[in-house]
């Protein structure tokens, strides 16, 4: 993608980063209804160690005793809160950003409702959120409005991420249509897993990608130009088109479950809540992990 490009998405981005936000916040808070209440078990209870109060903290989680001893405020932290970092990429690519007559939302608006959804309900529960981009730095407290800057500056790119650097035992989460060869799939998740770190993947699909809702003589052009095929009869191929589908499925989840990642499937024409609980509820039990 060139500069000028780039220029352009974070322009579009950020005119509507308030309308995402709120999207988002909203998604976040009818999920939190569904899991609230739910207590952390394991190490999360443990103490850690105390911190320097920064920008960004919750005011309630000063430790007023601790703070008394000197001229500085700090924040006591558990284990589980130290060793809980939670990585967040969504694919850009040029396939994310098209949609069918039979959804309101492209796959990659999709995708960052999910993901900014996520980060809101992840802060909430006091974990560090950073995006997988060169350069991120990760966010705390009250930090989702900086997430979502970021987010606006992230290149669109194509494919899978590339290398970035990240903790041990960090937990990452990949959102995007994941209709790129398994290989390149199996080689970005087997290079996190030797890092390591674990997470989720969540496939995004248009419901015309997921069920090929056509009848009759059809042209199909490629995504940005290139490719173009012409159909004659597409009820013909519906079948051999959903055996395919379901191969590329099956061969995600197997490449997940080798390297300790869950898998999920989104369609853009269902609630985002429910993507969004389901995936907060799959990075939850092993939230207490060092």
């Amino acid at each position: 993608m060139t500069q000028a490009a780039s220029a352009r998405r974070a322009e579009a981005l950020g005119s509507r980063l308030p309308p995402l936000l709120v999207a988002a916040e909203r998604v976040a808070a009818t999920v939190a209804q569904g899991v609230h209440g739910r207590r952390r078990v394991g190490q999360g209870d443990s103490f850690w160690q105390f911190r320097p109060f920064v920008d960004g903290d919750s005011a309630a989680r000063i430790d007023w005793r601790q703070s008394a001893r000197s001229d500085r405020h700090f924040i006591r932290e558990t284990e589980w809160e130290a060793a809980q970092t939670v990585a967040l990429w969504r694919d850009g690519g040029p396939s994310m950003h098209w949609r069918s007559r039979h959804a309101t939302t492209e796959k990659c608006e999709r995708a960052e409702l999910l993901l900014l959804a996520l980060a809101s309900l992840l802060l909430r529960g006091g974990e560090r959120v950073r995006l997988m981009t060169p350069g991120a730095r990760s966010v705390a407290g009250r930090g989702l409005d900086r997430l979502a800057e970021q987010l606006g500056e992230m290149a669109d790119g194509d494919g899978m991420p590339g290398e970035t650097a990240l903790p041990r035992h960090a937990r990452v989460v990949l959102i995007g249509d994941m209709l790129a060869p398994l290989e390149q799939i199996r080689a970005t998740i087997g290079r996190l897993a030797a890092i390591p770190v674990s997470g989720h993947m969540v496939q995004v699909l248009d419901p015309a990608e997921a069920l090929l809702p056509y009848s009759g003589r059809v042209r199909f052009e490629g995504v940005g130009g290139g490719l173009s095929a012409l159909i004659p009869r597409v009820e013909g191929v519906r079948d051999a088109y959903a055996k395919r589908l379901a191969e590329q499925q099956a061969g995600l989840a197997a490449i997940c479950a080798a390297a300790g990642f869950g898998f999920s499937v989104h369609r853009t024409d269902h609630p985002p809540e429910a993507a969004l609980l389901a995936l907060y509820t799959a990075l939850a039990p092993q939230a207490g992990r060092r």
